[in-house]
């Protein structure tokens, strides 16, 4: 058994671009952006850059070039590919991920440590001082007896 699975979450590094395919399906491209904290062999802190091809199909596609801008915050699953072309006669790859999902991280493309709130959360009715009022549910201060629970 063999395993082509990828996972990133990271941010996008330009805006979607969608086309379509000559069979009509739409097609959707953006590169995201994963950063790598290490220590170096002498013990100081480094910090590096990985840059992924992301291409997305269907309606996920449109939904992608719809939603996503630059610096978005955004994980994908799928696998890894890479294809080949020949151009002035020298041969050419490029590895992409192609996505199985893409799910949107929190509005703002922040990088992680600030709200869990998945995306799709916010209404226009949102504004700047609700964002650090509470986001969990008032929840009953007494106690919960389990044989009350219908299940």
């Amino acid at each position: 058994m063999y395993l082509n699975k990828a996972m990133i979450y990271g941010n996008l590094t330009r805006d979607p671009e969608m086309k379509a395919l000559p069979s009509g399906m739409q097609v959707c491209t953006f590169s995201l952006a994963t950063n790598r904290v290490y220590n170096d062999r002498d013990g100081n802190r480094q910090e590096a850059v990985d840059y992924h091809n992301v291409v997305v199909f269907g309606k996920q596609a449109e939904n992608c070039a719809k939603y996503l801008t630059k610096g978005s915050s955004t994980y994908v699953e799928g696998r890894m590919q890479t294809r080949s072309w020949d151009k002035d006669g020298v041969k050419q790859y490029r590895t992409e991920v192609i996505a199985d999902r893409v799910q949107f991280g929190p509005k703002g493309g922040s990088t992680g440590g600030g709200s869990s709130a998945p995306a799709g959360n916010a209404t226009p009715a949102d504004s700047g001082s609700d964002r650090n009022a509470s986001v969990l549910p008032d929840y009953p201060e007494e106690e919960i007896n389990p044989e009350d629970i219908p299940f």
